[in-house]
């Protein structure tokens, strides 16, 4: 029976959940700004506690975080320099030059991380096939130096021209940096995402230098914490393609850390999906800061190497910071039951993206918070049981709940307290439904058939209404869905990918090439996996990022290295038909980057054989007044360890839990699965 430790810290709340065999212990607590590793600390002892359990008997530790993401929209990272090729400063700048929305002149686009003052050309040349065009010039290196010494900077951030393809000039200043400051840290773009397209790459060694620092501090903190208090095994960080690294590994890329917490979200669904026999899922995490939502098919989650950081327009694509990273694709927004209701100059009632977070947290939590947010329209409606929020830990208060709702909105727009309460709760919900939508067509994919999967602590009160927008039918709330994503943490695989970008034209097939390539990559990923593997299985995986010769974005194409040139084609083909429906006969293809990804076998789904369920409406639960589809009814509210498996019942239900409370409206049924999931259908 061994025994685990998830710990995954949001922006409002820290969940903790111990795994020992098949118990499970859980608790949520604030989350603590100044220091993080206080709020870790206070769940780790709550679990310890409730389990009984010594800290030395802990056989691993897992640990996803939102700082790095949070420090990156806020704008709270280190003083940050880019030392780049002479004549490029401005790559981060100019970005792709184009509009994301063509006909809107009043666009916001997320500004670089490196101010212009900060960005120090230095004299140097190398071109696509890693020739030196311009030697290095080490007096503009060290004149960059001296304006690194003046402005204080912490972090530096080397980025030049094709260094994908020769990366000396990058390692060169590095070492000179390194030798004449000991307290800087680098980052190289060659290190952290050797690829072509150099706006890119520049913007992630940027965000990965900008957060470097104060992630290293934070994870050495942690670790030394967890030591301290007793635990000493192996520690390992999630990352945001879904799988484990180290500690060690994680504090020097934190860049791939932006969605770790949400991944562990996109790995709890995709084994539900399997086990339940689910082929097409979208998650839906919603915790007390953002929202997150993800496609999954046939029980994988979809992957990229490309990710948006803080999209500031109508979460359009082009409006973020971006970064190339192995990530689990997926769309976050600034919809939390912390996010702040408000009405604009065009009485127009506006939730998020701000969030009171848990300093001072919304209304209700009595911490001195003024200003509605969803929560507080939560507590109005009646949707939340004030005595076992946050098992209790957090007495809602109903009355100041109400009174920051009716001043926030209810006064602006003439609205009694409840259609107050009312107008935020729909603006959310069809805030995340728009994401869900925009999301959804980006990726050519329908929501309409699919089952939604809610977790995370609000989720639960807003997933039914949501589906509801979406046209979706049913909704699954697995058992202890509030920290749904710390449980994702601790069935992750161990893995690490790497990337390369050597260029390769199909009709000049190379197999040496592509031998090279992927023993350079095997030799990297294998240093950072076999620490964490521990002498478990290793398996690879291989994709190549294809195109037709003439097309400006390649696609993602699994391949097996030892395929024939034939193959290589057969595989390109599928997935391009797959894609877009139909192949170009006569065209060739090219090649632009290699990666691997070397994973140990992720935990095996069983499948559960479900049972229909049968009618049941003679149960006599005690009601309350909530707000339904925006009126007040009488409604049955129920424990959920109450509620017998496979007897369906009628809504309007309130399902209680100590850290959620799930809301079943009218017009819906609900019944308990045999895996012990909440099922929530359209009555017929």
């Amino acid at each position: 029976m061994s025994t685990r430790l998830a710990i995954d810290i949001g922006g409002t709340f820290t969940d903790v959940v111990l795994q020992r065999g098949t118990e499970r212990f859980t608790t949520k607590v604030l989350t603590t700004h100044v220091d993080p590793t206080d709020g870790a600390l206070t769940g780790v002892g709550t679990v310890l506690d409730q389990s009984n359990t010594k800290p030395s008997s802990i056989e691993l530790v897992v640990h996803g975080t939102t700082l790095a993401t949070n420090a990156l929209i806020q704008r709270c990272g280190a003083k940050t320099a880019l030392l780049t090729t002479a004549g490029h400063r401005d790559v981060i700048e100019m970005a792709f030059e184009n509009r994301f929305d063509q006909y809107d002149l009043n666009i916001d686009r997320a500004q670089p991380l490196v101010s212009r003052s900060l960005r120090i050309p230095i004299a140097e040349r190398i071109n696509a096939a890693g020739e030196v065009l311009t030697p290095l010039d080490l007096t503009t290196v060290d004149a960059a130096l001296d304006v690194v010494e003046r402005a204080r900077i912490e972090s530096v951030a080397i980025g030049f021209l094709h260094s994908y393809a020769n990366s000396k000039h990058e390692e060169l200043v590095a070492a000179r940096l390194s030798e004449r400051f000991q307290d800087v840290a680098v980052t190289l773009s060659s290190s952290v995402c050797p690829e072509i397209r150099e706006y890119e790459r520049f913007s992630t060694a940027c965000a990965n230098a900008y957060v470097l620092p104060m992630m290293a501090r934070y994870l050495i903190q942690l670790e030394k914490r967890l030591i301290g208090l007793g635990i000493k095994c192996p520690m390992l960080m999630m990352t945001s393609g879904g799988g484990l690294t180290t500690f060690e590994t994680a504090a020097r890329f934190p860049i791939r850390l932006v969605e770790s917490g949400p991944a562990g979200g996109a790995i709890l669904a995709s084994q539900i999906a399997a086990e339940v026999g689910l082929d097409e899922v979208i998650s839906f995490d919603m915790g007390g800061t953002t929202a997150k939502i993800c496609l999954i098919d046939a029980a994988k989650p979809q992957f990229s190497r490309a990710f948006e950081v803080d999209r500031r327009y109508r979460f359009k694509k082009g409006s973020g910071l971006p970064v190339r990273i192995p990530v689990i694709e997926m769309v976050e927004i600034g919809a939390g039951g912390g996010s702040i209701a408000s009405v604009d100059n065009l009485n127009r009632v506006r939730v998020g993206p701000k969030s009171a977070g848990s300093e001072p947290g919304p209304a209700c939590y009595g911490m001195g918070g003024q200003q509605a947010t969803v929560t507080d329209a939560d507590v109005v409606m009646g949707r939340m049981d004030e005595d076992r929020f946050a098992s209790g830990q957090i007495h809602l208060d109903v009355e100041a709940a109400a009174v920051a709702v009716k001043k926030s909105v209810g006064d602006a727009l003439g609205f009694d307290l409840h259609r107050a309460a009312f107008a935020i709760s729909e603006v959310v919900d069809e805030n995340m439904a728009t994401a869900a939508r925009g999301h959804a067509s980006e990726w050519g994919k329908a929501l309409i058939g699919r089952t939604l999967i809610a977790f995370g602590g609000a989720a639960p009160l807003h997933a039914a209404r949501l589906a509801l927008k979406l046209g979706i039918d049913r909704v699954l709330v697995p058992p202890a869905a509030s920290v749904g994503s710390a449980i994702g943490f601790l069935i992750a695989p161990i893995s690490y990918e790497v990337v390369r970008s050597r260029y390769m034209r199909l009709s000049a097939f190379d197999e040496k090439l592509i031998d090279a390539v992927m023993a350079e990559m095997r030799e990297e990923a294998t240093t950072v996996v076999s620490s964490a593997a521990q002498g478990r299985r290793v398996t690879e995986i291989a994709r190549a990022y294809m195109r037709y010769i003439g097309q400006g974005y390649e696609i993602s194409v699994e391949f097996d290295p030892n395929f024939t040139k034939n193959q290589l084609i057969e595989a390109f083909e599928g997935s391009y038909a797959e894609l877009y429906g139909r192949i170009i006969p006569g065209l060739d293809v090219e090649v632009l980057s290699w990666t691997l990804n070397l994973t140990t076998a992720q935990e095996q789904a069983v499948p559960v054989d479900e049972t229909l369920p049968r009618s049941s409406n003679d149960k006599d639960y005690p009601t309350r007044l909530i707000m339904d589809d925006g009126n007040l009814v009488p409604t049955q509210q129920v424990f959920r360890d109450q509620l017998p498996k496979h007897e369906r019942l009628e809504g309007p239900m309130l399902i209680i839990e100590d850290q959620t409370t799930t809301v079943v409206p009218s017009r819906f049924a609900v019944h308990v699965n045999a895996r012990g999931d909440l099922v929530i259908e359209k009555a017929e």
